[in-house]
Order: structure tokens, then sequence, then C-alpha cells
């Protein structure tokens, strides 16, 4: 439970907590594969956003910035010792902005494809005003979603036939609007604030994201002191295109940084 509303969550394995924050419209199932093979090694924890998957709406509107006021709640009461982060998307943003704000939180920060180190250019403002009107939203995500996930696996499948179906309930359109919406708002800008993170820092990104391209993890890298930027050829959410190869990157990640 946070203070907004209830959290659907669940938990595998022992051993350090990793909690895993997924994409916008998506569900805590697009970690299933990359938990599978985390499972004898650490502890995961897997979130569904407020509207997403088995949470309920909460009772404040939809944005970045709530997004991840839920995720700084929720690793602050199942990890308060601190937590690997991981982050897809607005779960990047999210995961990023809790290495800011709560350092003692964050023992180290993955960031997948994530928001928050965009500019906010005429042509990104204009998208997200176009994607924060829910009926056009929903009419667009079916070809949006096949776009951004570059579907070559079954777990990319579910993964977009996920964002499609919440995108088609009442609660996860109004979501993910809002979402959209505050994408174009200085509250989703993190990168004067970047040099304040001080977790060890891993940054993968799908060459083919076509909604938070490769030059954003560069720059996002830069941003970042210490931040290493690892590419796999996916889309937006590597972990489901190619779990084997994100956990060829993580794992050695986090085997180095835990044994300091």
């Amino acid at each position: 439970m946070t203070s907004t509303g209830s959290i659907a969550y669940d938990e595998l394995g022992a051993g350090l907590p990793i909690v895993m924050l997924p994409s916008g419209a998506h569900d805590r199932h697009d970690f299933d594969e990359l938990r599978a093979r985390l499972s004898s090694r650490y502890r995961t924890i897997a979130i569904d956003w407020p509207a997403h998957g088995e949470s309920p709406a909460h009772s404040v509107p939809p944005s970045a910035p709530a997004f991840a006021d839920v995720a700084e709640e929720i690793v602050a009461q199942l990890a308060p010792q601190g937590a690997v982060v991981i982050g897809n998307s607005i779960g990047g943003f999210s995961a990023a902005r809790l290495a800011i704000r709560r350092p003692e939180l964050v023992k180290a920060l993955v960031v997948v494809d994530g928001g928050g180190f965009a500019g906010r250019p005429l042509y990104a403002r204009v998208f997200c005003a176009l994607m924060s009107k829910p009926r056009f939203l929903r009419a667009i995500y079916p070809a949006f979603s096949a776009r951004y996930m570059r579907v070559r696996t079954d777990a990319d499948r579910r993964a977009r036939d996920t964002g499609v179906a919440t995108t088609r309930r009442s609660d996860g359109v109004a979501a993910v609007a809002g979402l959209w919406a505050s994408f174009a708002t200085p509250a989703h800008d993190l990168r004067a604030d970047a040099h304040h993170i001080k977790a060890p820092a891993l940054l993968v990104w799908g060459r083919r994201d076509p909604v938070i391209p490769a030059r954003i993890g560069r720059a996002a890298a830069k941003a970042i002191p210490g931040a290493r930027l690892e590419l796999l050829d996916t889309g937006h959410v590597p972990h489901t295109s190619d779990p084997d190869g994100f956990t060829a990157i993580l794992v050695p990640f986090l085997e180095a940084t835990l044994a300091e």
C-alpha cells in the first residue's frame, strides 16, 4: 500500500533485492524472462503501476512524477536497506529520480530505454499532446506498440498485447494518457540533477527504439557520473526481446558492483 493507493507486486527468489519498474501501459510480466534467469541469485520484486496490470487506479492524477513517487514508497517499504532498481521507460525515469532523491535506497541503478533525459522540442510536445488524448491514444496504440516493440519473441508479443489491453480499459487509457501529458513538462527532465546520482549506473538501450532512441541513451550516460551504456539490437523493451543478452550484461555488472 502506498499513500495514494495499493500496488500489485510479486517476489521471486532470495538474496539481494532487485526492484523492477516496467514501461507505461505494460505490466510486471515484462520482466518474467529476466527474473527466471536471476531467481537463483537475487530476490526480484516486480510491480504493476497504478491502473496497470492488477493495480487499481490511485487517488492522484497519473503522471510521471506521481509514478516516481509510487516507486519511491514501494522501494522504501519493500527494501528499506536499499535495492538494485531496474526501470524501463517511465520505470527508468522513476528509478533515476529515486537515485537522485533517495540515494540510500539505490545500491545500483539500471535504466532501460529510460525517460527523463531528453529535451522538449516542438515535435515532441505536439506528439505528447496528441498521446494525452484518450481517444487518440486508444486508436493509435496497436500500431504504435508494434512499432516501438519491434516484435520478435513470444515475450514481445505478450508485452505488446498487454499495452494494447491497458489502453482498452477506461482507467488504463486515462493513466497512460496522463503519463504522456506529463512527458512534455519540466518535471520529467532529470538532466540538471543527474550529476547527483552516486549509485553505480548501467544503461541498457535498444538500438532500434524509435520512442527514446539510442542517442538519448548516450546523452543519459554522459549526464550520470560513471554510467556505462550497453546497446542491444532491440526495440523499446530489450529484456523481452533479448533476455539472454540482457542477462549477460546485467549479471557481470551486478557482480562487480556489489562486490565493491
